[in-house]
This record gives structure tokens, sequence and C-alpha cells, in this order.
């Protein structure tokens, strides 16, 4: 037990250096940036009929008449006390931002995520079974191609298959166009998830299906599978009693270690289809210069990132006591 909460207290305190890291370099990136957040939010012809008083108004309100360190440790210190500041370009606080926006995403997300490890699991023990066969290569020949092909394109692709020239999904968007909140059903909102969320599915199976498969050839090449075949144990016997707890543990950890990707694939994917999302608040965050929301959107994600891989430790150290005991030790 003391070595549990050792390892779990250490893997915390890294966690917290590493989350202010992320919103340091998200922060120097952002006044690196070209942009001037005035032009583009305002427009370079609106700003020459503008007084100079009206200009300072606005370089105030943007944050931009501010010294960097300033600006930064204030933003810092409003974390610190559960103070997100206020969004640029919504004009609500960026908390209340980002739960709508999450409200959105985290759905979308968490199904791709289940989908994706259920079928990477069940089709890496599928090619290990059949190894050499036709199964094999044409499973890992599906998971080195979807590994190669760009999260935006297989979305593009899904769009015009299914919303342009089949028409059964919507083209875009969370909800149907022109309806009130009210009239609009979990079903209108499950229609429209379903392309983005098949997205992100199928590029997330690839990992999980190659590891799985590679975890599964070992074990099938192992004494005590030797040992179960030759007391006249089926094939379905060994896979459920033998294979399936020795590869599980460790897709779920891989699993849990490959949030980012599901996270990274999501700003692509949101774009594509127009869909109101965390990832999509991001990128106009960030051609927009709202450096409050998109300094919140980071830190959000990050920890979302952070919280997965800490997950994957946790469950690496619970089934191998030496990952956990050697951890803590350093």
């Amino acid at each position: 037990m003391k070595h549990r909460l050792q390892f779990a207290g250490k893997k915390l305190i890294r966690m917290a250096l590493l989350l202010l890291g992320v919103s340091l370099a998200a922060f120097l990136l952002v006044n690196a940036s070209p942009l001037d957040p005035l032009q583009t939010n305002v427009g370079q012809a609106a700003l020459g009929s503008m007084s100079q008083e009206q200009i300072e108004n606005l370089k105030a309100y943007w944050g931009t008449d501010t010294p960097p360190v300033q600006r930064y440790l204030s933003w810092l210190g409003g974390i610190l006390q559960g103070d997100m500041g206020t969004s640029l370009l919504y004009r609500q606080p960026v908390a209340q931002v980002i739960g709508q926006r999450l409200a959105s995403s985290f759905w979308l997300m968490a199904f791709a995520w289940v989908l994706s490890g259920i079928l990477g699991l069940l089709l890496g023990m599928a090619a290990g079974m059949n190894r050499g066969k036709w199964p094999d290569k044409l499973i890992r020949g599906y998971c080195l191609t979807i590994s190669s092909t760009p999260v935006f394109w297989l979305a593009l692709l899904l769009l015009i298959i299914f919303s342009v020239w089949l028409g059964i999904f919507p083209i875009g968007l969370s909800v149907p166009i022109g309806m009130e909140s009210g009239s609009i059903t979990f079903a209108d909102r499950i229609q429209h998830a379903v392309l983005p969320a098949l997205t992100l599915s199928i590029t997330g199976v690839a990992n999980i299906a190659l590891h799985t498969r590679e975890k599964m050839i070992d074990i099938l090449d192992s004494d005590y599978i030797l040992f179960a075949r030759a007391r006249g144990e089926s094939n379905r016997s060994i896979l459920w009693r033998h294979c399936l707890r020795n590869v599980a543990l460790p897709a779920i950890t891989l699993q849990f270690a490959s949030i980012s990707e599901i996270i990274g694939g999501s700003v692509l994917v949101e774009q594509v289809f127009s869909y109101p999302g965390l990832g999509q608040a991001a990128v106009t965050a960030g051609l927009g210069s709202d450096l409050p929301l998109l300094l919140g959107i980071t830190v959000v994600t990050a920890a979302m990132v952070f919280g997965g891989n800490l997950a994957a430790d946790l469950l690496y150290g619970a089934v191998d006591p030496k990952i956990r005991k050697g951890a803590s030790r350093k």
C-alpha cells in the first residue's frame, strides 16, 4: 500500500509540473504569433476609422498593452484560484465555454475510444490466432494502411461517401439546422455524431490491434498453451480462458495511453464535420488570438492526456508490482 501511494503521489506531482510547462509553452507560442488580435478580429478598415482612444480601449481589452510576463502570471494566479478568465471572442467565462464544448466532444471521443479499443482487441486476437493466414494478412494490411492515413483525409472520404453520395448521414454540425432546441431529440444528436465518432474509431484501431497481435503470438508460443493443447483443450477454451486474460490488460493500458491521439484527431475531425466541440473551439481561439480560452483548452486537454497516461501507469503497476516498486524508488 505504501509503495502504491508513493507511486501515485510522484505521478501526480509530475503531472502538475507538466501542466505548468504545457501552459507556459502554449502562452509563449501564442505570444510569438504574427497574428495581431486587433486586426484579426476587428479588421484593418475598422481600425483605421477608430479614434486613438478607442484603439487603446481595444488593446486593454485584448491585453496587448500588458507585458507578457504580467499577463501570464495574472492568468496563472487566476487558475490557482479557480478562475480561468473570460473568453475574448465568446465574451463568456472560459470555464463555461469549455464546459459547453466539452459536453459535445466528450461523448464523441468516449464512444470512439471505447469502440476503437474493442475492435482493436478483437482484430488483434483474430490476427494472432491466424498467424500467417489470410485473416492475419488482411488485418495487418488494414492496420498499416490506416496508421499511415491522415485523419482529415479519412473524414473527408467518409463525408463524401455517406453524406454527399448516399445521403445517409448529415453533412455536418451536431444538431439539425433550423430546429428549436426543445424539439431536438437524442436520436438527432446520435445521427450527427456517427460519422465523426466512426472516423476517430477507425484511426484508433491500428495500434491496439498490432500490439495485441504480437502479444497473442507470444502467448500461443508459450509452454502453458502447449500444455493446454496437450490436455485436449479446444481452441475456443484456450482463447477465452488463457489468451484473453493475458492480452486484455496490456491492451487496456495501451488504450488509456492513446487518449492523446483521440483528442488530437478530434480537432481535425470536428473541423471537417463542423462539429461544435472542444477541438473546433481551440482552432477558433488560436486563429482569433483568444489567449484565455486557448490556454484553458490547452490545460484541460493536457490534463485529460496526462490523466490517461497516469491511469495506464497505475494499471501497469497493478499488474506488475515490480514496475510500481521500481518507480517508487526513483
